[in-house]
């Protein structure tokens, strides 16, 4: 999403909300001047991307368990 410097000014609140979910660019006379992003949305996307792979009933000893017998 691209906003203004101005946009960004008068919502902010709204702006640093939406942040934790997509990047922002902030422009001031038509270049980007800033982005806002969530520092942790490496952390999130790698969480989400394994979700669905362990089976549900495994405990997290069972997991770190199956992790070392792997290597």
């Amino acid at each position: 999403m691209s906003i203004t410097a101005t946009e960004l000014k008068n919502n902010l609140g709204k702006y640093l909300l939406l942040a934790a979910t997509e990047d922002i660019f902030v422009t001031r006379n038509g270049k980007v001047v800033a982005k806002l992003s969530n520092p942790y949305q490496d952390r999130v996307n790698i969480a989400k991307s394994l979700f669905g792979i362990l089976r549900s009933d495994m405990t997290l000893e069972e997991a770190q368990e199956e992790r070392l017998n792997r290597i």
